[in-house]
């Protein structure tokens, strides 16, 4: 079965930065789509990145595309998301989705989902 693991979580000052990385496994097809997204208590999945199987382009949220860089390495089945000028209100456990539409990772709705990391940005 598909298992993602997250990892590179932490706490970092605001300002500082993060590279947070998905591993995949148990892949049963040959390509996929691969995205982040984020939980802060008390709120909503959030969605923050996604990149299709062709890496040829990307696609991040407006609140951190100018800080956040999403990317891969299809060798290795793993999603990278590169996180710099983090302030507070990036904290939130993040989540990586795989799926093999590009679509169900845009909208939410892909069938295959990490534990999380927890991200916490201090003041």
């Amino acid at each position: 079965q598909v298992q993602l693991v997250e990892s590179g979580g932490g706490l970092v000052q605001a300002g500082g930065s993060l590279r947070l990385s998905c591993a995949a496994s148990g892949l049963t097809y040959s390509t996929y789509a691969m995205g982040w997204f984020r939980q802060a208590p008390g709120k909503e999945r959030e969605f923050v990145g996604a990149i299709p199987w062709s890496a040829d382009s990307t696609y991040v949220a407006d609140s951190v595309k100018d800080r956040f860089t999403i990317s891969r390495d299809n060798g290795k089945n793993t999603v990278s998301l590169q996180m710099n000028d983090l302030k507070p209100d990036d904290t939130a456990v993040y989540y990586c989705a795989l799926d093999r539409r590009y679509g169900a990772v845009l909208v939410g709705t892909a069938d295959y989902w990490g534990q999380g990391t927890q991200v916490t940005v201090s003041s």
